[in-house]
């Protein structure tokens, strides 16, 4: 029944980003640059297991994979300035995305990130 309840919320915030931003790009780029998700994961998580120790380790790590996770929102929109039809760009964007999350993944350890 918890699962239900975290999904029906969770589609909720993103339908209304969705129908706000048909209408009010830029509003519906700000709603959907808040970290609700961040925070409705943290509440469900300490719902589920109350430990400060994992929720500690969570949020550091969410806050170091937003970074590489950034120039996602960069790329698309000048891919799609030089022509790029959507998809491709959102193919091209989230690929970049990935490639910088390896980069993370592969360069935390050497600076001493626990991720």
């Amino acid at each position: 029944m918890f699962f239900i309840v975290k999904t029906l919320v969770s589609a909720v915030i993103i339908a209304i980003i969705a129908t706000v931003s048909k209408r009010y790009p830029g509003f519906g780029g700000l709603i959907a640059s808040l970290p609700l998700v961040s925070v409705l994961g943290m509440v469900w998580l300490w719902l589920e297991k109350p430990d400060a120790t994992n929720m500690e380790y969570h949020v550091e790590s969410t806050f170091w994979f937003v970074l590489p996770s950034l120039p996602m929102f960069l790329a698309i929109p000048a891919l799609m300035r030089r022509g790029v039809p959507f998809w491709p760009s959102l193919a091209i964007g989230c690929g970049l995305t990935v490639v910088l999350y390896s980069l993370m993944l592969w360069l935390a350890p050497k600076i001493g990130l626990k991720l």
